[in-house]
Protein backbone atom coordinates (compact mmCIF):
# COMPACT_ATOMS: atom_id res chain seq x y z
CA UNK A 1 0.00 0.00 0.00
CA UNK A 2 3.21 2.56 0.77
CA UNK A 3 3.70 2.42 -2.90
CA UNK A 4 1.00 4.13 -3.63
CA UNK A 5 1.21 6.69 -1.84
CA UNK A 6 2.63 9.78 -3.84
CA UNK A 7 5.89 10.91 -1.94
CA UNK A 8 4.74 14.36 -1.20
CA UNK A 9 4.95 16.85 2.05
CA UNK A 10 1.12 17.90 1.51
CA UNK A 11 0.86 13.49 1.80
CA UNK A 12 2.89 13.52 4.41
CA UNK A 13 0.82 15.82 6.56
CA UNK A 14 -2.41 14.28 5.81
CA UNK A 15 -1.04 11.46 6.77
CA UNK A 16 0.19 12.84 9.95
CA UNK A 17 -3.02 13.95 10.88
CA UNK A 18 -4.70 10.77 9.97
CA UNK A 19 -2.59 8.87 12.53
CA UNK A 20 -2.94 11.47 15.20
CA UNK A 21 -6.47 11.39 14.95
CA UNK A 22 -7.05 7.53 14.79
CA UNK A 23 -4.69 7.30 18.15
CA UNK A 24 -7.14 9.79 19.76
CA UNK A 25 -9.74 7.46 18.47
CA UNK A 26 -8.21 4.27 19.69
CA UNK A 27 -7.81 5.32 22.95
CA UNK A 28 -11.73 6.95 22.85
CA UNK A 29 -12.88 2.79 21.83
CA UNK A 30 -10.45 1.45 24.44
CA UNK A 31 -11.66 3.38 27.73
CA UNK A 32 -15.66 2.69 26.01
CA UNK A 33 -14.49 -0.92 25.79
CA UNK A 34 -13.21 -1.16 28.77
CA UNK A 35 -16.26 0.62 30.67
CA UNK A 36 -18.74 -1.36 28.06
CA UNK A 37 -16.96 -5.19 30.25
CA UNK A 38 -17.36 -3.50 33.69
CA UNK A 39 -20.90 -2.32 33.19
CA UNK A 40 -21.11 -5.87 31.58
CA UNK A 41 -20.04 -7.78 33.92
CA UNK A 42 -22.86 -5.86 36.79
CA UNK A 43 -25.41 -6.96 34.15
CA UNK A 44 -24.00 -10.83 34.15
CA UNK A 45 -24.05 -10.45 37.99
CA UNK A 46 -27.83 -9.03 38.05
CA UNK A 47 -28.54 -12.09 35.44
CA UNK A 48 -27.28 -14.62 37.20
CA UNK A 49 -29.07 -13.95 40.36
CA UNK A 50 -32.50 -13.05 38.07
CA UNK A 51 -32.07 -16.35 36.39
CA UNK A 52 -31.66 -18.26 39.92
CA UNK A 53 -35.14 -16.85 41.32
CA UNK A 54 -36.77 -17.14 37.88
CA UNK A 55 -36.07 -20.80 38.20
CA UNK A 56 -36.92 -20.97 41.89
CA UNK A 57 -40.24 -18.98 41.37
CA UNK A 58 -40.95 -20.95 38.42
CA UNK A 59 -40.68 -24.33 40.79
CA UNK A 60 -42.68 -22.89 43.11
CA UNK A 61 -45.59 -21.78 40.74
CA UNK A 62 -45.70 -25.28 39.15
CA UNK A 63 -45.96 -27.04 43.14
CA UNK A 64 -48.48 -24.91 43.40
CA UNK A 65 -50.91 -24.72 40.42
CA UNK A 66 -50.37 -28.98 40.71
CA UNK A 67 -51.83 -28.82 44.29
CA UNK A 68 -54.37 -26.74 43.67
CA UNK A 69 -55.58 -28.88 40.67
CA UNK A 70 -54.92 -31.74 42.57
CA UNK A 71 -57.10 -30.31 45.46
CA UNK A 72 -59.96 -28.23 44.11
CA UNK A 73 -59.85 -29.61 40.40
CA UNK A 74 -58.82 -28.24 36.82
CA UNK A 75 -62.06 -27.25 36.17
CA UNK A 76 -62.21 -25.05 39.51
CA UNK A 77 -58.46 -23.24 38.72
CA UNK A 78 -59.85 -22.61 34.87
CA UNK A 79 -62.78 -20.88 35.82
CA UNK A 80 -60.59 -18.79 38.73
CA UNK A 81 -57.94 -17.73 35.85
CA UNK A 82 -60.77 -16.48 33.50
CA UNK A 83 -62.26 -14.49 36.22
CA UNK A 84 -59.42 -11.83 35.73
CA UNK A 85 -60.69 -8.72 34.45
CA UNK A 86 -57.51 -6.57 34.60
CA UNK A 87 -54.94 -7.70 33.09
CA UNK A 88 -51.48 -6.95 33.58
CA UNK A 89 -49.77 -3.59 31.90
CA UNK A 90 -46.09 -3.58 30.47
CA UNK A 91 -44.91 -0.44 29.34
CA UNK A 92 -40.77 0.06 27.87
CA UNK A 93 -39.07 2.91 28.38
CA UNK A 94 -35.57 3.19 26.89
CA UNK A 95 -31.97 4.08 28.95
CA UNK A 96 -28.38 5.24 27.69
CA UNK A 97 -25.72 3.19 29.51
CA UNK A 98 -22.00 4.53 27.89
CA UNK A 99 -23.97 5.03 24.47
CA UNK A 100 -25.94 1.27 24.48
CA UNK A 101 -29.67 2.35 24.63
CA UNK A 102 -30.91 -0.87 26.98
CA UNK A 103 -34.78 -0.99 27.18
CA UNK A 104 -36.12 -0.28 30.67
CA UNK A 105 -39.86 -2.43 31.49
CA UNK A 106 -42.01 -1.43 33.71
CA UNK A 107 -45.23 -3.38 34.75
CA UNK A 108 -48.19 -2.79 36.32
CA UNK A 109 -51.25 -4.87 37.67
CA UNK A 110 -49.19 -7.79 38.25
CA UNK A 111 -49.72 -8.45 41.75
CA UNK A 112 -52.98 -7.98 42.67
CA UNK A 113 -55.12 -8.52 46.24
CA UNK A 114 -57.79 -10.75 46.70
CA UNK A 115 -60.35 -8.63 45.57
CA UNK A 116 -58.83 -7.86 42.03
CA UNK A 117 -58.32 -11.32 41.00
CA UNK A 118 -61.91 -11.29 39.86
CA UNK A 119 -63.17 -14.79 41.08
CA UNK A 120 -65.18 -15.31 44.24
CA UNK A 121 -63.50 -15.67 47.46
CA UNK A 122 -66.22 -17.65 48.90
CA UNK A 123 -66.16 -19.87 46.20
CA UNK A 124 -61.86 -20.93 45.69
CA UNK A 125 -59.89 -21.66 48.65
CA UNK A 126 -56.40 -20.92 49.64
CA UNK A 127 -54.76 -23.30 47.27
CA UNK A 128 -55.87 -21.17 44.38
CA UNK A 129 -54.91 -17.76 46.10
CA UNK A 130 -51.35 -19.50 46.68
CA UNK A 131 -51.28 -20.38 42.85
CA UNK A 132 -52.26 -16.96 41.65
CA UNK A 133 -49.83 -15.52 43.97
CA UNK A 134 -47.03 -17.48 42.96
CA UNK A 135 -47.87 -16.87 38.97
CA UNK A 136 -47.67 -13.36 40.01
CA UNK A 137 -44.44 -13.60 41.43
CA UNK A 138 -43.47 -15.63 38.28
CA UNK A 139 -44.82 -13.02 36.14
CA UNK A 140 -42.61 -10.06 37.69
CA UNK A 141 -39.08 -12.50 37.41
CA UNK A 142 -39.82 -13.06 33.86
CA UNK A 143 -40.39 -9.29 33.09
CA UNK A 144 -37.35 -8.64 35.27
CA UNK A 145 -35.54 -11.40 33.40
CA UNK A 146 -36.61 -9.89 30.28
CA UNK A 147 -34.97 -6.64 30.88
CA UNK A 148 -31.69 -7.94 32.35
CA UNK A 149 -31.17 -10.29 29.27
CA UNK A 150 -32.22 -7.82 26.83
CA UNK A 151 -29.38 -5.30 27.95
CA UNK A 152 -26.91 -8.00 28.32
CA UNK A 153 -27.34 -9.27 24.44
CA UNK A 154 -27.18 -5.64 23.65
CA UNK A 155 -24.06 -4.78 25.67
CA UNK A 156 -22.27 -7.73 24.38
CA UNK A 157 -23.23 -6.78 20.67
CA UNK A 158 -21.64 -3.34 21.32
CA UNK A 159 -19.13 -4.58 22.99
CA UNK A 160 -18.07 -6.94 19.87
CA UNK A 161 -18.60 -4.29 17.88
CA UNK A 162 -16.21 -1.62 20.41
CA UNK A 163 -13.59 -4.78 19.89
CA UNK A 164 -13.37 -5.35 16.08
CA UNK A 165 -13.25 -1.20 15.76
CA UNK A 166 -10.40 -1.25 17.95
CA UNK A 167 -8.38 -4.42 16.53
CA UNK A 168 -8.97 -2.39 12.64
CA UNK A 169 -7.34 0.16 13.70
CA UNK A 170 -4.51 -1.19 16.23
CA UNK A 171 -3.62 -4.08 13.58
CA UNK A 172 -4.58 -2.50 10.21
CA UNK A 173 -5.17 1.08 9.92
CA UNK A 174 -2.80 2.20 12.07
CA UNK A 175 0.19 -0.25 11.10
CA UNK A 176 -0.65 1.14 7.13
CA UNK A 177 -0.44 4.53 8.20
CA UNK A 178 2.40 4.44 9.92
CA UNK A 179 4.45 2.38 6.96
CA UNK A 180 2.84 5.35 4.40
CA UNK A 181 4.36 7.74 6.76
CA UNK A 182 7.96 5.81 7.43
CA UNK A 183 8.07 5.51 3.32
CA UNK A 184 7.42 9.53 2.50
CA UNK A 185 9.72 9.84 5.00
CA UNK A 186 12.54 7.82 3.35
CA UNK A 187 11.63 9.56 -0.22
CA UNK A 188 11.63 12.65 0.92
CA UNK A 189 15.10 12.34 2.62
CA UNK A 190 16.69 10.51 -0.11
CA UNK A 191 14.98 13.69 -2.53
CA UNK A 192 16.59 15.70 -0.01
CA UNK A 193 19.89 13.93 -0.51
CA UNK A 194 19.63 14.20 -4.10
CA UNK A 195 18.96 17.52 -4.72
CA UNK A 196 21.78 19.29 -2.19
CA UNK A 197 24.00 16.48 -4.40
CA UNK A 198 22.56 18.55 -7.59
CA UNK A 199 23.14 21.61 -6.03
CA UNK A 200 26.62 20.47 -4.66
CA UNK A 201 27.59 19.64 -7.88
CA UNK A 202 26.53 22.87 -9.71
CA UNK A 203 28.12 24.82 -6.93
CA UNK A 204 31.19 22.91 -8.07
CA UNK A 205 30.71 23.49 -11.79
CA UNK A 206 30.05 27.33 -11.02
CA UNK A 207 33.52 27.77 -9.15
CA UNK A 208 34.79 25.91 -11.95
CA UNK A 209 34.18 28.14 -14.62
CA UNK A 210 34.51 30.92 -12.81
CA UNK A 211 37.87 29.77 -11.63
CA UNK A 212 38.28 29.20 -15.69
CA UNK A 213 37.50 32.82 -16.14
CA UNK A 214 39.91 34.25 -14.00
CA UNK A 215 42.61 32.02 -15.13
CA UNK A 216 41.67 33.37 -18.87
CA UNK A 217 41.42 36.91 -17.28
CA UNK A 218 45.13 36.18 -15.71
CA UNK A 219 46.16 35.05 -19.15
CA UNK A 220 44.80 38.00 -21.20
CA UNK A 221 46.19 40.52 -19.03
CA UNK A 222 49.60 38.60 -18.93
CA UNK A 223 49.45 38.60 -22.99
CA UNK A 224 48.48 42.40 -22.81
CA UNK A 225 51.42 43.19 -20.43
CA UNK A 226 54.19 41.01 -22.41
CA UNK A 227 52.90 42.62 -25.54
CA UNK A 228 53.54 46.07 -24.21
CA UNK A 229 56.95 45.20 -22.54
CA UNK A 230 57.58 44.04 -26.53
CA UNK A 231 55.89 46.58 -28.04
CA UNK A 232 58.52 49.19 -25.19
CA UNK A 233 61.59 47.22 -26.32
CA UNK A 234 61.29 48.34 -30.14
CA UNK A 235 60.49 52.13 -29.03
CA UNK A 236 63.69 52.20 -26.78
CA UNK A 237 66.61 51.52 -29.61
CA UNK A 238 64.78 54.01 -32.04
CA UNK A 239 65.13 56.83 -29.33
CA UNK A 240 68.44 55.85 -28.11
CA UNK A 241 69.30 56.03 -32.35
CA UNK A 242 68.17 59.68 -32.34
CA UNK A 243 69.90 60.90 -29.27
CA UNK A 244 72.49 63.81 -29.19
CA UNK A 245 75.44 61.45 -28.45
CA UNK A 246 74.76 58.99 -31.71
CA UNK A 247 74.75 62.26 -33.92
CA UNK A 248 78.18 63.03 -32.87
Amino acid sequence: MANDVKPTRKNLMAIEDRIELSERGHGTLEKKRDGLIMEFMDILDKAQDVRGNLAEDYEAAQQKINMARAMEGDVAVRGAAAALEEHPEITTESKNIMGVVVPQIESSRVTKSLDQRGYGIMGTSARIDEAAEAYEDLLESIILAAEVETAMKKMLREIETTKRRVNALEFKLLPELYENQEYIEQKLEEQEREETFRLKKIKEKKEAEEKEDREAESEAEAEEAEQKQEELEEIQPDTAAQSPTSTQ
